[in-house]
């Protein structure tokens, strides 16, 4: 994972480095001026050697997880600060005493919110009740509770069960109907869920629990020894959900009965983008099932809506999705997720068709949430003609 964004941590850490030792030292005189901005470059210099010296010898142990995440966590509160004094430094008047002071008065508060996401909020976990109309939705399920969540990301809780027990705790609160998870149960691999196997079953709901697989549940962040130890990994996690209770729909569709009245849950394997996993098979998830059913999908990946189920001859009511954690990071409404998702976070319409894009529970790799913190939604169901 940090091989693949190094270049850019190497260039954010050490530029804005270079221009602030530069403009800010620079009434200094040469020997002094030189020793200090070799000390303001070196924490910098330091978290570049260790970022390229972990992508060089990269590897996804629990103990090198737990190291990747705290050197992550390490460079992001030297890179946003710095980064944000550096381009402070365009302003007028860069050279005042005031203007200086408010510089670094603005960076210290910037530390301390990000230092906050890194040991708080990543544990903050949040209720949000949304009620949802959903088109033809059969009359005795005008109010079904349905409790969605996403992105557990589990690997990075390991040593934390605690707040997994917290979370099962709030869902079972809000007596649900039905739950259901759109998958990235684990970050790379199933022994992650040694710690959680006999706690995964605490998640109980009145018409049981359902899943799709996420694109991390394909398990291709893990340099397998082949591809046969990589399926024979997929497979056990499968087998673990289904021996917690989990009702794991694989292009497979679930009916919920309510009297003579049904809800049909469709249940899609993961289908993104290029370098994503795309193995949804629709046809194959809506085999048999009745014309005019009122159906809910649940799908990882919240482009697939617009991409794909929208063509579809048959009407969508609603599509629940995960995926985007809102890149972990939401303030006064806006994330940085909507640079890649239109649809990154809540409730989406188009014509009478519905998309709700959970924005996770969990992290990869590294704990931080900020704005974005932990969800769960209680979306409650409403008939709409």
């Amino acid at each position: 994972m940090i091989t693949r964004i190094l270049p850019i941590l190497l260039l954010l850490l050490l530029v804005p480095a270079f221009a602030i030792a530069r403009v800010e030292l620079r009434q200094l005189r040469q020997p002094l001026r030189r020793r200090l901005q070799w000390g303001a470059m070196l924490p910098a210099i330091v978290l570049s050697i260790a970022l390229c010296a972990t992508a060089s010898y990269e590897s996804y142990t629990p103990a090198a997880d737990r190291w990747k995440g705290l050197l992550m966590a390490a460079t992001l509160l030297v890179l946003v600060p710095q980064a944000l004094y550096a381009l402070l430094l365009l302003l007028p008047a860069r050279r005042k005493a005031w203007m200086r002071g408010m510089r670094l008065g603005i960076c210290v508060v910037v530390f301390g919110v990000m230092l906050y996401g890194f040991t708080l909020g990543w544990r903050r976990i949040t209720v949000v009740q949304t009620n949802v109309p959903v088109a033809g939705l059969p009359r005795a399920f005008d109010g079904y509770r349905l409790v969605h969540i996403s992105d557990l990301h589990l690997g990075t809780w390991v040593g934390h069960e605690e707040v997994f027990l917290r979370l099962c705790d709030s869902i079972a609160a809000l007596q649900p109907d039905l739950i259901v998870f759109t998958g990235d149960l684990v970050n790379y691999k199933p022994s992650e869920l040694d710690t959680f196997r006999k706690l995964l079953p605490r998640l109980q709901a009145r018409d049981g629990v359902v899943s799709v697989m996420g694109n991390h549940d394909y398990l291709s962040y893990f340099r397998w020894p082949s591809s046969a130890d990589s399926l024979r990994a997929i497979e056990e996690l499968q087998n673990i959900q289904r021996e917690a209770g989990y009702r794991l729909l694989l292009n497979e569709h679930l009916i919920v009965r309510r009297g003579a009245d049904s809800l049909v849950i469709v249940g899609l394997e993961n289908d993104g983008p290029p370098r994503f996993p795309a193995l949804a098979d629709l046809p194959k998830a809506l085999g048999g099932i009745a014309p005019g059913s009122c159906c809910i999908y649940l799908q990882h990946d919240p482009s697939y809506w617009r991409r794909a189920l929208l063509k579809q001859q048959r009407l969508a009511p609603l599509m629940l999705a995960g995926h985007t954690h809102a890149m972990q990071l939401r303030l006064f409404g806006w994330s940085p997720a909507a640079w890649f998702y239109p649809e990154w976070g809540g409730l989406y319409a188009e014509g009478k068709s519905r998309l709700f894009v959970s924005t996770g529970i969990g992290s990869v790799m590294m704990p931080f949430r900020l704005g974005a913190w932990p969800e769960i939604d209680l979306l409650v169901l409403k008939s709409e003609p």
